[in-house]
């Protein structure tokens, strides 16, 4: 055995012994992450995957299983996992319900005992994304209303040392500024849509009542109706839309007249943050779709 085999293997003997005194599961040790940032990186991956297909025990790229969307997830970040439901449960740290953090995986059951029927990922702001069976697709849900069928969480991801100086996003203030706009609209996900809500509730929204409270909780003052919202801001050309811009849309996309009835908000990765009908506040896929051919215009109201 060389100086550097000897060296490598007692270090690993170090970790392994450390796990057991931490009560971590050794099988999983390796598969753990060092950097926290990769928790930014399984979030943003997971949003960008809403509306995709569920197909039992697929792992991507267009369909996904329970398990299967965690495995794809955490791959693409550069962390390799099980594959399985089962597998993911008994490896990982143990995490209470109520410490849960952005990237952990969460389980459930239908009546929260026994052993875990479905699984999602943690997305923060009260909410997790999972690959439902019964909605046949990726969704987002509140996970405060999964309380009576948890079952547990698990982190695969380390945290990061007290210490270590934290790495800002990109040093933008504008991407800084817009990531809080969608911070602020996901706590609302699933409030119910109301025609002419008020300014002054957060129990429903209309589609330009949401854009002007997740943008005031960003420090943004935007008018009330989404055709004064249309006049404010930067107007930019659509191929050159950023996360944080307001889009403006007409009525269908059959009709000639460009009289503005809906404004979304830009989420990056193809998508919308917006409320309408039934859904409520929701995601929705943007490029490609109704919604797109549909623009009338873009303003970026958040400072360059």
């Amino acid at each position: 055995m060389t100086k550097r085999d000897w060296v490598m293997k007692s270090t690993i003997a170090v970790m392994l012994s450390t796990s057991l005194l931490m009560g971590g599961q050794v099988g999983q040790a390796a598969a753990y992450s060092q950097d926290s940032g990769k928790s930014e990186q399984i979030v943003s991956l997971t949003k960008s995957l809403l509306g995709k297909d569920y197909k039992f025990g697929a792992e991507g790229p267009n369909s996904f299983g329970s398990a299967g969307l965690a495995t794809y997830v955490y791959g693409k970040a550069g962390i390799k996992i099980d594959d399985t439901i089962s597998e993911l449960y008994r490896g990982g740290t143990k995490v209470s319900r109520t410490s849960v953090k952005a990237g952990d995986l969460v389980f459930f059951s239908s009546n929260g005992k026994g052993n875990p029927s479905f699984m999602g990922i943690y997305v923060g702001n009260d909410q997790f994304i999972y690959s439902s069976q019964s909605q046949d697709e990726v969704v987002v849900k509140k996970y405060s209303a999964y309380e009576k069928k948890f079952l547990g969480a698990r982190r695969y991801v380390k945290e990061e040392s007290a210490s270590k100086p934290s790495t800002p996003d990109n040093g933008s203030e504008a991407t800084a500024i817009a990531n809080q706009v969608i911070k602020n609209g996901e706590k609302y996900m699933g409030t119910p849509y109301k025609f002419g809500s008020s300014k002054n509730t957060t129990k429903t929204f209309d589609c330009s009542s949401f854009t002007q409270r997740v943008f005031k909780e960003a420090g943004i003052t935007l008018p009330r109706d989404s055709r004064q919202q249309s006049t404010v801001g930067k107007s930019v050309s659509l191929k050159n839309v950023k996360k944080g811009d307001l889009i403006f849309m007409k009525a269908s996309v059959n009709t000639s007249s460009d009289r503005i009835t809906h404004v979304a908000i830009y989420a990056g990765n193809g998508k919308i943050l917006h409320t309408y009908g039934k859904p409520g506040v929701t995601y929705s896929k943007f490029d490609g779709t109704n919604w797109e051919r549909r623009v009338v215009k873009v303003k970026r109201v958040i400072p360059e």
